[in-house]
């Protein structure tokens, strides 16, 4: 059997609610819009700016509704304001249909945007 990895669940147009570089390390993800992704506490997320040219990895954890907060390295990367997504993946045999989401500027849901097929 050979894995590949496949998108699971991505967050589009976050906007950073803060940026603490003194905090170990990690983001902060609104706890609701992790589960409606299957972004799990503990988990690589892959963090990309919509603004600017930054690329991070780092672990997610829950935190409270319409927060998103990049802490330590990674708060050198991200200002409280820049729009981001966020991006799992997770290793399988086959293709999977990933959890995909559009939030506004307040990180709150407004458009489901999972695809119902997957092409090729």
């Amino acid at each position: 059997m050979r894995l590949s990895q496949y998108l699971k669940g991505k967050i589009h147009h976050a906007r950073v609610t803060y940026a603490d570089p003194e905090y170990v390390g990690s983001i902060q993800i609104d706890e609701r819009l992790m589960r409606e992704v299957g972004i799990d506490d503990g988990e690589l997320v892959h963090v990309w700016a919509v603004d600017h040219k930054a690329r991070i990895q780092t672990y997610a954890f829950s935190g409270p509704v319409g927060t998103i907060g990049l802490n330590g390295g990674a708060a050198h990367f991200f200002s409280a304001g820049d729009r981001i997504i966020v991006a799992a993946f997770d290793l399988a045999d086959a293709p999977i249909i990933p959890r995909v989401i559009l939030v506004d500027d307040h990180n709150q849901i407004v458009r489901d945007m999972t695809p119902f097929s997957v092409i090729g």
